[in-house]
């Protein structure tokens, strides 16, 4: 028995106490489990997001705007300037030897949702045939691509679903034009899902813009960024900023993941308070039941330290527990699909939550945290039970 004091109370017996307390310990895990819900749809929301956004594009492009601009809406680049750039070292080149490089105008429009009165901010894109090569995730699923000098679009598949449900043959107005939906598309679930693209030149004219939104070039080779980039900066008449695609559009992800997650987590302490309290009481209560119970034990020669851990080890097992259901419960999240606007480009984005195994260890530690504290000061009472007031205990 001495033996058995000193390597402590097993966790078989931590369970079956468990166990035995069917409905405390359902009803303590429930709203453990709510708040690790919450918890964990909210780092999700914010990693499909940044996924979103950072898989739009190719490492092998890179983005210029004006310099000082934050996005492509804001950014003007002049003709002048394009044709500069087209100059530049470093970029890879079509079979007739021109650089492919891509002149963009980027609009926001606004499109009605589909049976609200309410509108929504779209980017259309207006790029070319080599700016639609350059995105080899960009794949044509229904109908053809636009073709040049016409006023025709194709729409991603974010703008078919949810509250937009464009399909060929819609018509769109905005420009002074009416656009006729010719193609679907699919992006491999990246930002250019949430666009609708169309002729760049065509697009320029219906706005009456005289000067693109972003030049997209495509490097030739993994060691040509540091050419290409060099080049731009002997040019100060440029006065632009480049960045590769992959990462200029991940940084445009950043503003409203913070605000995701800094707005969630506010939301799970104070849900995680009341959680913790619960657990709390739960723990009280099992300690009040079993006095007597720790009284016998403490006379088998089990220590104080050992009645501490085997109560702690009940919090942190309903914790785990309520881990995993919420984790459970979260992963259905990821068939959900988002629409919200981009608080950086004031554009809409429709993106998919996304549970990684990161996230999977912070929400697990994060109910191991809620258990721990809400057993902690019940562990510390049972500990602190004398022997024979136990023993007396009816």
């Amino acid at each position: 028995m001495a033996a058995a004091a000193y390597r402590g109370l097993s966790w078989s017996y931590v369970a079956r106490n468990l166990v035995a307390r069917k409905l405390t310990t359902i009803l303590t895990v429930t709203g453990m489990a709510l708040v690790v819900f919450v918890f964990a749809t909210v780092l999700m929301m914010a990693q499909g997001l940044r996924k979103t956004l950072g898989g739009t594009g190719s490492f092998d492009n890179v983005v210029v705007i004006r310099q000082g601009s934050q996005t492509e809406v804001q950014s003007t680049i002049s003709r002048e300037q394009a044709r500069l750039l087209d100059t530049l070292p470093g970029l890879a080149t079509d079979a007739a030897g021109h650089a492919r490089i891509a002149h963009e105008a980027l609009i926001l429009v606004n499109l009605p949702r589909k049976g609200s009165q309410k509108l929504a901010n779209v980017v259309v894109r207006g790029t070319s045939e080599a700016g639609i090569a350059m995105r080899p995730q960009l794949k044509i699923v229904e109908g053809r691509s636009f073709r040049p000098g016409s006023s025709e679009i194709i729409a991603g598949s974010g703008m078919t679903r949810g509250d937009f449900g464009l399909r060929i043959g819609d018509k769109l107005g905005f420009g002074l034009r009416e656009w006729t939906v010719v193609g679907l598309f699919e992006a491999q679930d990246s930002g250019f899902d949430s666009e609708l693209w169309a002729d760049g030149e065509q697009i320029m004219q219906a706005f009456r813009r005289p000067a693109y939104s972003s030049v997209v070039a495509q490097l030739q080779d993994s060691g040509s960024y540091e050419r290409f980039s060099d080049a731009i900066t002997r040019q100060p008449q440029l006065n632009v900023e480049h960045k590769r695609e992959t990462l200029f559009y991940l940084d445009q992800s950043q503003n409203l993941a913070n605000f995701i997650g800094v707005l969630g987590k506010t939301i799970t302490i104070i849900f995680s308070i009341g959680a913790i309290i619960g657990a709390m009481i739960t723990m009280y209560a099992a300690v009040a039941n079993r006095t007597r119970e720790i009284g016998t034990l403490r006379a088998l020669g089990f220590r104080r330290g050992n009645i501490v851990g085997a109560f702690l080890r009940e919090a942190l097992l309903l914790g785990f527990v309520s881990g995993v259901v919420g984790l459970i419960a979260a992963a259905f999240m990821q068939l959900v699909e988002i629409s919200t606007t981009n608080v950086q480009t004031f554009s809409e984005i429709v993106f998919r939550l996304t549970m990684t195994p990161q996230i999977v260890r912070d929400v697990l530690l994060f109910s191991l945290f809620m258990g721990a504290v809400g057993g902690a000061l019940p562990a510390l009472r049972a500990s602190r039970l004398e022997i024979v007031d136990a023993l007396r205990s009816v």
